[in-house]
């Protein structure tokens, strides 16, 4: 566990990655690393709970984790500078000052609000069928398709759809790094008949060409 890398994001990159406008009285944060989303969606009065298997860790050790992160995670985007554009942040200066700020936020809600954070990971949630009405999973799915196949990616999505009484939105659409698409998409829809599935533009492109979310409504 101690070699894993927890991403700080902030909420800004939540509402553009996401396109959250406003929030309904529950949402998870699937899985969430080191963001402020969740400290930030509660103080606005959402029912909000992240889940994340790094929360299994001391207290000690996921501060440092997640203050060694932030340094780490810029390596993927020096390694394939090529792939990632600007426009959204300006200067790599203001996304590293956001998930700094996000991870400061992060570990001062976990250290006084720990019930909000639950230890766990897909495919199986430790979290009851429609626990909640809006269910986000950042850069997991399809960002790490060389690292979990199409079955596991349909075990995630269904438990993603199972814990969710409305929608669930999934950010990017591409494989990590380079950005290429996930070829059995389609496929994993196509399995999905329960559900509703639109592909919907989003105000934020970090990795070029991933701009869409995927949108799955009950």
């Amino acid at each position: 566990m101690s070699a894993v890398l927890v991403t700080s994001r902030s909420y800004a990159e939540y509402e553009a990655m996401f396109d959250l406008s406003e929030l309904p009285g529950s949402v998870l944060d699937c899985c969430a690393g080191g963001a402020s989303f969740t400290a930030e969606a509660a103080e606005r009065g959402v029912d909000a709970v992240a889940v994340d298997p790094a929360y299994d860790l001391p207290p000690a050790e996921l501060v440092d984790t997640v203050r060694r992160s932030l340094p780490a995670t810029a390596g993927i985007v020096d390694e394939h500078a090529a792939s990632f554009v600007w426009t959204w942040y300006g200067d790599p200066g203001r996304k590293d000052e956001l998930r700094i700020q996000a991870a400061d936020r992060f570990l001062q809600d976990v250290a006084v609000a720990p019930e909000r954070y639950v230890a766990g990971s897909l495919p199986e949630l430790p979290f009851e069928d429609e626990r909640f009405d809006l269910v986000l999973c950042s850069h997991l799915l399809f960002t790490w398709a060389d690292k979990y196949d199409q079955d596991w990616h349909l075990a995630a999505l269904r438990e993603l759809i199972r814990v969710s009484r409305s929608e669930v939105r999934i950010f990017p659409l591409v494989h990590q790094g380079a950005g290429q698409p996930v070829a059995y998409l389609p496929d994993l829809l196509e399995a999905l008949p329960e559900v509703s599935s639109e592909f919907r533009k989003v105000p934020y492109e970090f990795q070029v060409g991933a701009d869409q979310m995927l949108v799955l409504t009950r």
